[in-house]
């Protein structure tokens, strides 16, 4: 199994205790009692434990190994409080790495975030769901509001483009006039493509497309 190592110290001198030392020798004991290869380190240096997890240097290096490196879907912490003091930020930082497939794991710890949530894990989890359902759905009513509106001036709002919309009304003309030398839609269909004209996967266009341009 590969892990990446993460160190956070609050000053960059270790005036209060969080050792960066300290931190990685905790890991590094975990990491061989329990057969795990480290294969990546880093550290954020006076880095507050309530900065937001996406502006830690370290921390996104850290992230972007693990996503490009499929492999990798562990980040060893001395301490959770090392990963975030504050248990919102523990929290969403947590959360969005999940996504990602990525765990984070307090070597003090191990079962921090996946055994037994705290009340308060529990009641934070709870409430960034439904923030994200919340978005969620006002995001969808913004954007229905938004069709209905273009609906309402007569102008289409969604689905597929026509095949005049893409290629513009000349098509039309082309479809006639090659019906004076071409008896059948699929000799039209296959004269088009040849043309340029097709569908969107690069196809030739059915014969009812073609019977559709033709009358219009």
């Amino acid at each position: 199994m590969k892990a990446c190592m993460y160190t956070r110290t609050s000053s960059a001198t270790n005036v209060d205790g969080d050792s960066k030392e300290r931190q990685q020798i905790a890991i590094l004991q975990y990491a061989e009692r329990q057969g795990i290869q480290i294969v990546a380190q880093a550290s954020d240096d006076a880095v507050k434990g309530a900065d937001p997890i996406g502006s830690r240097k370290g921390l996104s290096r850290l992230l972007d190994y693990c996503i490009t490196n499929e492999d990798v879907r562990i980040i060893l912490v001395e301490r959770a409080d090392r990963f975030s003091r504050d248990q919102v930020v523990q929290e969403m930082g947590y959360l969005e790495m999940s996504k990602n497939g990525i765990e984070i794991i307090p070597v003090d710890a191990p079962g921090y975030f996946t055994l037994d949530p705290t009340p308060s894990q529990t009641m934070i989890r709870q409430i960034l769901g439904a923030v994200a359902q919340f978005e969620k759905d006002s995001l969808v009513l913004k954007l229905r509001g938004a069709r209905e509106r273009i609906r309402a001036t007569g102008q289409k709002c969604e689905g597929r483009k026509s095949i005049s919309e893409r290629y513009g009304k000349d098509v039309a003309q082309v479809a006639r006039a090659l019906k004076i030398t071409l008896k059948s839609n699929g000799a039209i269909a296959r004269r088009m493509a040849e043309l340029g004209y097709t569908q969107e996967s690069g196809s030739p266009l059915h014969r009812e497309q073609v019977r559709r341009l033709i009358n219009g």
